[in-house]
């Protein structure tokens, strides 16, 4: 099978990594769909006290604290798991610096347009009709966007509704890159 050359997919790489990048922020500040995705803690300032005065340093930390499965039989931390809350925890430095996520989170939709680029590579001829790059494509950037946020809900304690509608945000992403990949496959 003739291939296509890795550098000629650049235009197309950069252009859906740019698409989805402008699509997320409007998905994450204008829709509304993602509002309700977190929630106050009702008058948090206990709460932030007892953070304050343990002095957690950044990092993730999950409550009861059982880390082995013999840990978890004692009959204390049985006891701690029964009576609940069961918990996770993330303690950041400080405010998300925003330049600093825009540039990280735009690296990644680059990568994943790069993967995406790669699949077409080894896999699509030159010349191949939209709908057939849209289709492959399409599903690799689907599967890049979306497989992983379901673990988070079945592990980790996400609401499944926001686990959901991050599924659903890659499905459109998906598709954004599939299109923008079919659109600009390279001809024979």
């Amino acid at each position: 099978m003739e291939q296509v050359s890795l550098l000629s997919l650049w235009l197309p790489t950069l252009l859906s990594a740019v698409i989805v990048f402008l699509a997320a922020m409007i998905a994450w500040t204008v829709l509304p769909h993602h509002r309700s995705d977190w929630v106050r803690v009702p008058n948090d300032e206990p709460l932030l006290q007892t953070i304050r005065d343990l002095s957690l340093q950044p990092g993730q930390y999950i409550f009861p604290a059982a880390m082995t499965p013999e840990g978890a039989k004692e009959a204390d931390a049985k006891a701690k798991l029964e009576e609940g809350p069961i918990g996770s925890l993330i303690i950041r430095a400080g405010p998300p610096k925003m330049r600093k996520s825009l540039l990280f989170y735009f690296l990644f939709t680059l990568g994943v347009s790069f993967m995406v680029a790669y699949v077409g590579y080894a896999t699509i001829a030159p010349g191949t009709e939209y709908r057939h790059v849209f289709r492959v494509l399409g599903t690799t950037a689907i599967l890049a966007y979306s497989a992983a946020e379901l673990p988070h809900a079945i592990w980790f304690g996400q609401t499944w509704g926001s686990s959901w509608k991050n599924v659903i945000d890659g499905l459109v992403f998906g598709l954004l890159t599939g299109g923008v990949f079919g659109w600009l496959w390279p001809g024979v």
